[in-house]
């Protein structure tokens, strides 16, 4: 069946319910609600997720995630998910910002510059692991906020430019360790120029909606680059907006590798789609489609095992699209609420990335063999992007799902 809803049997949805069942105290009790919700948040979608360094561990559990946050998505604020921040930005996922930060490996004498600001919480993470943190917005409005945020918490190693940073920052360079938190089809020269010999530089490169998130190392006029995993962050606007060349087409929607034959050898991901957590890339001869299917197994309550990827689309031009899955179940039952369960799901996203709804194929429970589903969903005529997530959704059992497609329907 396709439903239309706006938070349910989202990936996030059973540990929000429980870290926010008492934010409406007040005072004290509130700040402490907050220490435990972040607390519950690290151990189970950061550390849980496999970030091991105990002093971005640390700063995780100690820096207010909601203190970056406007106040109408502050209950939001520890769940593993982006979240919109205005401007058509957003704070990035508690696992993406801890996962990014120890793979810069911070060390207390380093001098790191961070471009695109956000709200400020990617640079208040940083601040207590290194010496100084240089940060560049290109929004006016969310540069200045997260300056005034960052002064009022006394992060005062902490020094904000509102600017365009593909052009770095060359009066402080050059800077032992490089993180950009939005996304350019290339890596800018100006920053690779001015980062250190043997500095590291993370950056998330690519198309709009099928990134690459890669940890150089500079030696010498040398880069080399490891590619940690698929990934879907803002793209980079200024002079990195100029020079892009490949441009999705949001009048024909589609995914990559929806039949999930394609593998990243160098590091076990699957091709196309990121924040995968808890599955394995499973081959059998009657898969649906070709060979290989996904499939994820959970035993935790609540802990996240999904896929996700974007991709462009114009409700203007696109009014429906038909979704459709093949999908085999194993002793799929509810986790602690009934709505944590199996599911295809498809969230639409206006110009401004604010959430549209949701509709989705499911849910689904118990034992089933492969069965094809599809469901006509329509676009809001808003509509500039969407986002397609499979998975358990906090459930327990096995689920594995195969040959996702989106299709146009005129």
């Amino acid at each position: 069946m396709s439903r239309n809803f706006r938070t349910k049997n989202l990936p996030w949805i059973g540990i929000l319910l429980v870290l926010t069942s008492t934010s409406a105290a007040l005072g004290q009790k509130q700040k402490i609600d907050h220490a435990q919700m972040r607390q519950k948040m690290v151990e189970l979608y950061v550390r849980g997720a496999g970030v091991q360094n105990e002093r971005v561990l640390t700063s995780m559990t100690d820096t207010p995630r909601h203190e970056f946050m406007p106040r109408n998505v502050q209950d939001r604020a520890y769940i593993d998910a982006g979240v919109p921040i205005g401007e058509a930005q957003t704070i990035s996922s508690p696992f993406i910002v801890a996962y990014m930060t120890e793979s810069l490996d911070p060390q207390p004498e380093d001098r790191v510059l961070e471009i695109g600001t956000g709200s400020g919480y990617q640079a208040a993470v940083l601040s207590p692991l290194v010496k100084e943190v240089y940060t560049i917005e290109i929004v006016e409005p969310l540069g200045k906020q997260a300056e005034k945020t960052l002064k009022r918490l006394k992060y005062n190693n902490v020094f904000v430019k509102i600017g365009d940073g593909y052009q770095g920052w060359p009066e402080h360079a050059p800077f032992d360790k490089i993180i950009v938190t939005c996304s350019p089809e290339n890596v800018p020269q100006a920053l690779i120029d001015q980062l250190n010999d043997g500095g590291l530089l993370i950056i998330p490169v690519g198309e709009r909606h099928q990134q690459s998130l890669n940890l150089m190392r500079k030696k010498g006029d040398e880069l080399i680059v490891e590619s940690l995993q698929p990934t879907m962050f803002v793209p980079m606007t200024g002079v990195a907006e100029d020079h892009r060349q490949v441009l999705p087409d949001p009048a024909n929607p589609t995914l990559r590798n929806g039949d999930f034959e394609e593998s990243l050898p160098e590091n076990g991901h699957i091709a196309g789609w990121y924040y995968q957590r808890q599955l394995d890339w499973a081959a059998d001869q009657l898969a649906p489609s070709g060979t290989h299917f996904v499939q994820f197994k959970n035993e935790t309550p609540m802990l996240a095992a999904h896929l996700m990827q974007g991709f462009a689309i114009d409700g203007q031009v696109v009014k429906h699209i038909e979704v459709s899955a093949s999908i085999r179940l194993t002793e799929v039952r509810p986790g602690p609420f009934p709505d944590d369960l199996p599911s295809v799901a498809v969230t639409f996203y206006d110009k401004d990335r604010k959430d549209l709804g949701t509709s989705y194929i499911g849910p689904f429970r118990g034992s089933k063999p492969w069965e094809r589903h599809q469901e006509k969903m329509r676009v809001p005529p808003e509509t500039k992007e969407a986002i397609v997530r499979i998975g358990l959704f906090g459930s327990l059992g096995v689920a594995a799902f195969d040959h996702i497609q989106i299709e146009k329907v005129d």
